[in-house]
C-alpha cells in the first residue's frame, strides 16, 4: 500500500501515520521531520531550509523533491510506504506520479484529515518537544510528569519554531493556498478519502483504518 495523508500542520498525521505504517508493514516517511533535521545541520543546504521554515514557508518545491525520491526509491519502500507531509502542491503530486511510475508504481489512496482551524491553532501552539529524543509533548492533552521537563531523560522541553500561533496562522494560509487543490486532484481520480481528524487517537485511528482499508488491492 501506497498512501498519503494529506491535511494542514497540527491535524495529527504524524502520530497516526506512524501507528498506520506499522500496522501495515510500511515504512513511515514523514518529510517534516527529514526537512527539519537537514535544516539543523550548519551546512548551506541546512541554513536555507530553517530560513524557510523559520517563516513558515513551503520549502521549494525542488529540495523537497529531491528528498523524498531518495527516500522512496530506498529497498524499505519498495512495498509500499505512508507518506506524511508530502506532496503538499500539485506540481508536487506530479512529481510523486513520477517517481513512482519509473518504479511501476503508482499511489493507491490519499486520506483527508478533517479539522478545524481553531483547533490546529490551540493543539500546535501547545506542543513541547525534546530536543535530544525528539518526543511530543502537549501542555493540555499529553503534559511531561514535571513541568516542561522530558519524561525520558528530564531535558528542557522546547516550542518548535513554527509552532507559535503567529507562524502557526502563516503556515494555514500557505498550506490553503497551495495543498488544497490536491484533494481535487485525488478525488478526480477516485483515490480520495477523509477521515475526520476530531476526537481520541484511539478513535480517529479506527476511522483511519477503515479508511486504508477500503483502498486495499484486491
Amino acid at each position: 500500500m501506497r498512501i498519503v495523508l494529506l491535511g494542514p500542520p497540527g491535524a495529527g498525521k504524524g502520530t497516526q501515520a506512524a501507528r498506520l505504517a506499522a500496522h501495515l508493514g510500511v515504512p513511515h516517511i514523514a518529510t517534516g521531520d527529514m526537512l527539519r533535521l537537514a535544516a539543523n545541520a550548519d551546512t548551506p543546504l541546512g541554513r536555507r531550509l530553517h530560513s524557510y521554515m523559520d517563516r513558515g514557508e513551503l520549502v521549494p518545491d525542488d529540495l523537497t523533491n529531491s528528498i523524498v525520491e531518495e527516500r522512496i526509491s530506498q529497498p524499505d519502500a519498495a512495498g509500499g510506504f505512508i507518506l506524511d507531509g508530502y506532496p503538499r502542491s500539485v506540481d508536487q503530486a506530479k512529481m510523486l506520479d513520477e517517481s513512482l511510475a519509473m518504479q511501476g508504481a503508482s499511489l493507491d489512496k490519499a486520506i483527508k484529515f478533517m479539522v478545524t482551524g481553531p483547533e490546529i491553532v490551540k493543539r500546535l501552539s501547545g506542543r513541547l518537544v525534546c530536543p535530544v529524543d525528539g518526543s511530543v509533548y502537549h501542555l493540555v492533552t499529553n503534559p511531561p510528569k514535571v513541568d516542561k521537563l522530558c519524561d525520558i531523560d528530564g531535558t528542557p522541553l522546547v516550542q518548535r519554531e513554527d509552532d507559535s500561533e503567529e507562524t502557526v496562522l502563516r503556515r494555514l494560509e500557505v498550506y490553503g493556498q497551495r495543498t488544497k487543490p490536491l484533494y481535487d486532484l485525488y478525488g478526480e481520480r477516485g483515490i480520495l478519502d477523509e477521515v475526520d481528524a476530531i476526537g481520541s487517537t484511539e478513535e480517529v485511528y479506527e476511522r483511519l483504518l477503515r479508511a486504508a482499508a477500503s483502498g486495499e488491492k484486491k
